[in-house]
């Protein structure tokens, strides 16, 4: 049989999307015809661009142990990758003019400028509160730290996703900045990743409780670590190990615990913003405290300056 005034069959199909393109093939959801062009490959035969939306959005995305995205084709472990390179970037810039030293301490004005000093930070330069966890004071003390990070690191994004871990990590560091502040000598400069690398083994701790797994690893190596820290307390800073412990278990805490279902989300958002309003809290007092104990000083030339002028 002919098309009257032709000679093609009656039964020659032409793609929907394309309707001078003849073919011979249908999408095996919604059996329209498609020509090559419109064909994408699917577990059996070819669907159209439409049918291939529609399943994805019908598609639940894929989520971690706590609630994570995981995003297919991601790089595993990227956020704590670009953390070290960060860390160790910021290492190398305040190194320049201050010497690269190995055991001994970052003499660069950079340095100074961005770590961890109560008085500035009572006299309003809050920036240092973040800007300290990314300071490091020699090789040995970025080398260690960044040993850890990258053991403990990669496990806990796994479970947490890229955007939990971020949170965990800065608001961890963020705790122990704020209690180095509020209980440290007024003028004493702290640095490091060290706050946030305990909020890590705090954290994998409670992840390790809530899924039953073996714990004494970690617990081996909290104890281990704050026995050193308080061995050598004149020279390491325990008020942010001790800080970031507490906070980054805390995080974890309302992650790990959230009760699952719709609302887990919100519940754990809500938890977050909880702790960091007592973390900003405690930031704000001990900044007041601090700034209430800065004393008059005396400058090189002799003229008096607060202790705060002394820091810039």
């Amino acid at each position: 049989m002919t098309v009257p005034g032709g000679d093609a069959p009656t039964d020659l199909l032409f793609c929907y999307r394309h309707p001078n393109r003849p073919t011979g093939v249908r999408c095996t959801r919604c059996e329209r015809p498609i020509c090559p062009e419109c064909m994408i490959p699917a577990s059996v035969g070819f669907q159209c661009p439409e049918c291939v939306t529609q399943g994805r959005r019908s598609t639940r995305m894929a989520r971690t142990v706590y609630g994570g995205q995981i995003r297919p084709g991601s790089r595993v472990a990227m956020v704590t990758q670009v953390l070290i390179a960060l860390n160790i970037a910021m290492f190398v810039i305040t190194s320049v003019g201050g010497g690269l030293s190995i055991a001994g301490d970052n003499q660069s004005h950079v340095f100074y400028r961005l770590a961890l000093v109560p008085a500035a930070v009572g006299h309003g330069q809050w920036y240092r509160l973040l800007t300290a966890m990314f300071m490091h004071v020699n090789v040995l003390h970025i080398a260690f730290n960044m040993y850890a990070l990258y053991i403990i690191g990669p496990p806990l994004e796994a479970a947490l996703g890229r955007s939990r871990f971020i949170v965990l990590y800065l608001l961890a560091g963020l705790g122990g900045s704020v209690l180095s502040a509020a209980l440290g000598p007024t003028l004493e400069t702290a640095a490091g990743a060290s706050g946030a690398i305990f909020g890590l083994f705090g954290a994998f701790y409670l992840a390790a409780r809530h899924q039953r797994l073996e714990t004494g690893g970690i617990v081996a190596t909290i104890v281990l670590n704050l026995v050193f820290t308080f061995s050598f307390s004149g020279v390491i800073d325990w008020r942010a190990h001790v800080g970031g412990l507490i906070t980054g278990a805390a995080v974890m805490a309302v992650l790990a615990y959230a009760p699952t279902g719709p609302r887990r989300a919100t519940l754990q958002v809500a938890g977050v913003a909880a702790v960091a309003v007592i973390v900003a809290a405690v930031g704000y007092a001990g900044a007041r405290h601090a700034d209430h104990n800065c004393p008059i000083l005396q400058s090189r030339n002799g003229v008096p300056q607060a202790c705060y002028e002394i820091v810039q």
